[in-house]
């Protein structure tokens, strides 16, 4: 009996997590001088994040071990074979989504981070699960990466980067998802937009928040 990528993958995304968890501090510190209303206006910027995600060049940001888990059982259940993800950071939510297009048969999926430092650290650790081959990481801003040579149909999309630009990458993507396309949004409530959009069903989705900070999409035509 095969045993699951997801399951050979425990202790390496154990210590990632751990990692993660450990940095916290260092990922406060870096924005300590910043009140809550000043971050929260600059999650939502279309221009200020740059400086946000600047501070937070060497933070994780990961999902939690729930997301992941989320990311992985969908990518199964929904048999998907082509992913787009917006935000690698150090590649923890990547390596659950390729995990599911390996226990699939394969598959693609291209993910975006515009920090290279992440970047590289990101293709180590998908080096280090064996994944690597799967997944194209594309470096600098994605409103240029994903603006082009994307697969059709894309069965699953992952959105965690800027939260103020869900809206202008899901228009990148949106000719490319088919009825039934998943799209996961995860701290969405940082981008009041995007749900406005994907709430209303003559838009095209159905939509639900899912736990308590991730939002779960469906293109229903």
């Amino acid at each position: 009996m095969n045993i699951p990528t997801i399951v050979s993958l425990a202790p390496l995304l154990d210590r990632l997590f751990d990692e993660a968890e450990a940095a916290q501090g260092t990922t406060h510190a870096a924005v300590a001088d910043l009140s809550d209303a000043d971050r929260a206006r600059m999650m939502r910027s279309k221009t200020d994040y740059r400086d946000l995600y600047g501070r937070l060049k060497d933070a994780p940001l990961a999902v939690s071990r729930e997301t992941g888990a989320l990311l992985y059982m969908l990518t199964r259940s929904s048999r998907a074979r082509t992913i787009v993800e917006f935000g690698t950071s150090f590649g923890i939510s990547t390596l659950h989504l390729a995990a599911g297009l390996r226990d699939n048969g394969g598959g693609r999926l291209i993910t975006t981070e515009f920090e290279p430092s992440k970047a590289a650290r990101a293709r180590d650790n998908l080096s280090a699960g064996g994944l690597i081959d799967l997944v194209e990481i594309r470096e600098g801003d994605a409103l240029r990466t994903l603006s082009a040579d994307l697969p059709d149909p894309i069965d699953l999309v992952l959105l965690d980067g800027a939260k103020a630009l869900y809206p202008e990458i899901l228009d990148l993507v949106a000719g490319h998802l088919g009825p039934g396309a998943i799209i996961v949004a995860d701290n969405a409530d940082f981008s009041p937009d995007y749900l406005a959009r994907v709430r209303t069903p003559r838009s095209g989705y159905m939509s639900t928040p899912f736990a308590e900070d991730v939002e779960l999409s469906v293109r229903i035509n």
